[in-house]
């Protein structure tokens, strides 16, 4: 143990009094492992740009199987083989092409149109509730209809067995990073649960592969979705593994919800927290939408405010918090020489993790302070930095990860999203209930610690209507 650490003893870490600034690589031990976090802009091209740097296979290995049951597998995500995952990446691609994504306005719009109704029954300005709850069922709709046809229905039961089942694997996905977890006095019941979970979400996808793949075969037109792309990309490639077949289902399904519906939730937090902006952000919109039911796809390119407001709030708020990489050779970055076989993390979020470090503390502060030659006044909460005259921020911002490995569903989460947050800033007033922390909580993804807790009203539009 002495011998690796003495590896790497001339890269700076985090001494025990809390310093101001690290370089940009700085080290981190855990125990025998000793990894590296990368915060520079040279660093993050050279790791994220290049495919020779595979993801790690023992940080990603672990969302293999959860506590025994096979989860995503090998899937789009995990896969860390270069060729095998080019392969699964050549298939899905048309899913996500301009055309097909243009044609799933109206789904978005017609689940949009069921959280509106769900939130204004909930809209008499003293019922409180969990913004990220309504914004992971609404989100979870979605994807269960434009991927694989699903009529999960999550808005209007939230205690139906699938989205029951992603709940308590994103609980297991957390807890399963405490060591022995599974052998712990008292755990063994949450454990049954995330398994059980986990094989009813296998169990779905497959009855929903088997029962698309049939239609197919029988000369049904069938939905050009995520789930006909990965039937004919599996036949194209003349290969049946069913098992990478559901690996993809699963891992669409659980990233395709749980992520959007943070980025939305913060969004409300933020916007809560600055009415000036909030303010800005309806004027825009009534004058977009004006009093129309429906966003049409032309109108998300209008909403440039909303945009920015998106943009900043994935910069302060990411909902992934990073990505790993494998280093096998070894590399200078930044005048420092990193080892061979080090696992380098490589991290989008900048400050912001001072407010809350439920998970390592120390990772919060490494980024810290680094970020201010990136952004300025980093902490404050300006969409403004993303107008089209500022500045772009090169390899010091990257939500959805960048090069080829970065996420395929990047279009598709912010048509979804600008679709619910037009219509509810374009519907209602709402205001943040008093009390309620606003910490982050890193627990696969980033999201809000109390769920951002919200009063709503319906709104008086600008144009002296009710919306």
């Amino acid at each position: 143990m002495e011998y690796i650490h003495a590896k790497y003893d001339y890269i700076p870490g985090a001494p025990r009094e809390r310093a101001e600034k690290y370089g940009p690589v700085v080290r981190m031990n855990a125990f025998h492992r000793i990894s590296v976090l990368i915060v520079s802009p040279e660093g993050v091209k050279e790791f994220l740009m290049s495919p020779q740097h595979p993801k790690d296979p023992i940080v990603y290995g672990t969302l293999f199987s959860l506590f025994g049951e096979r989860f995503i597998g090998n899937g789009l995500v995990t896969v860390c083989n270069h060729e095998h995952w080019r392969k699964q990446r050549r298939i899905m691609d048309p899913a996500f092409s301009r055309s097909y994504l243009i044609g799933l306005m109206e789904t978005f719009n017609e689940k949009a149109e069921e959280l509106m109704e769900k939130l204004e029954e909930k809209a008499d300005g003293k019922t409180e509730f969990s913004m990220l709850s309504m914004m992971s069922r609404v989100t979870m709709d979605i994807i269960g209809k434009v991927a694989f046809g699903l009529e999960l229905n999550a808005l209007r039961d939230d205690q139906t067995p699938l989205p029951n089942a992603v709940t308590k694997v994103m609980e297991g996905l957390n807890k399963a990073r405490v060591p022995f977890l599974r052998f712990m006095p008292g755990k063994q019941k949450l454990v049954k649960e995330v398994r059980e979970s986990v094989r009813l979400l296998r169990r779905v996808a497959k009855e929903c592969i088997d029962r698309r793949r049939e239609a197919i075969q029988n000369g049904k037109e069938a939905t050009m979705d995520i789930l006909t792309q990965i039937l004919k990309g599996a036949a194209l490639e003349e290969t049946r593994d069913d098992e990478n077949i559901l690996d993809n289902f699963i891992t669409f399904f659980v990233a395709g919800h749980e992520t959007s519906a943070n980025q939305m939730t913060f969004t409300v937090m933020a916007l809560g927290q600055h009415p000036e902006i909030l303010e800005r952000a309806q004027a825009e919109v009534d004058e977009v939408l004006g009093a129309k039911r429906d966003v049409d796809y032309e109108d998300l390119g209008k909403l440039t405010y909303l945009s920015q407001i998106l943009k900043e709030s994935l910069r302060l708020y990411p909902p992934v918090s990073g990505t790993l990489r494998r280093l096998e050779k070894e590399l200078v970055i930044n005048d420092i020489t990193i080892p061979a076989n080090t696992t380098v993390f490589v991290s989008p979020i900048h400050h912001q993790q001072l407010l809350a470090a439920p998970v390592n503390p120390n990772l919060n502060t490494y980024i810290m302070g680094r970020m201010e030659k990136f952004f300025k006044d980093p902490l404050t909460f300006d969409p403004d930095r993303f107008s089209k005259d500022a500045p772009k921020p090169y390899y010091c911002y990257f939500p959805f990860s960048l090069g080829p490995r970065s996420c395929i569903g990047q279009v598709f989460a912010q048509m979804e999203v600008k679709v619910v947050m037009a219509k509810l800033l374009q519907r209602f007033e709402f205001q943040l209930v008093p009390g309620q922390s606003f910490k982050l909580l890193e627990a696969g993804t980033l999201r809000p610690l109390d769920g951002v807790i919200c009063k709503l009203k319906p709104r008086i539009s600008a144009r002296g209507c009710k919306a």
